[in-house]
């Protein structure tokens, strides 16, 4: 039972992936990565994994040592516990990846290989993807030097502007519903 736990919890979180990777501008794939609640399947096989090692668990989460997580990824239900964890905030640092690089037009043929690399390597593809960010928000900034001031790029073009983070990161499906509407209304 264990390793099909172990099977299930990628499996449950691989469509929200597959979406975000080759279908993003996609209408629902928006509004799927834009809910925390993808990641509940992958906790419910956590929660599973995890309550018959519970003692071992609680052991090494509230006193943190290498001997006790040791001990804990030594069990079966604990290792495949642990996986899940994994994946399910795998999932969220890469959704949250995905609404960004969609907020800042960042294209998908970057977006794609970066979210494949944080579903294999969650830290580096988290760390590519910040500095690629930083890199797109300083060139989407209107230069403040005095020969530029007025917000346009040396051919004369306005300079591309990031619009702002939403207050509510998980609001991005309703924010893109809402700007719609506004595009709908403007050009009526």
């Amino acid at each position: 039972m264990t390793g099909f736990l172990f099977e299930l919890s990628f499996l449950l979180a691989a469509p929200v992936w597959l979406l975000m990777i080759f279908a993003p501008a996609w209408g629902p794939t928006a509004r799927i990565a834009g809910s925390p609640l993808t990641v509940l399947p992958v906790l419910f096989v956590y929660v599973a994994l995890a309550v018959p090692v519970f003692p071992e668990l609680w052991t090494a989460v509230s006193s943190p040592d290498l001997g006790s997580f040791r001990e804990l990824t030594a069990l079966p239900d604990g290792a495949g516990a642990v996986w899940a964890q994994v994946i399910a905030w795998d999932l969220l640092i890469g959704q949250w990846m995905y609404r960004e690089g969609r907020r800042l037009e960042i294209p998908a043929l970057l977006m794609g290989p970066l979210l494949v690399l944080t579903i294999l390597l969650s830290p580096f593809g988290l760390l590519v993807f910040l500095g690629v960010r930083a890199v797109w928000v300083q060139r989407a900034r209107p230069s403040a030097a005095p020969n530029n001031a007025s917000g346009r790029t040396s051919s004369g073009a306005p300079r591309p502007t990031a619009p702002p983070s939403p207050a509510v990161p998980w609001d991005a499906g309703r924010l893109s519903r809402r700007a719609r509407r506004t595009r709908r209304s403007a050009s009526t």
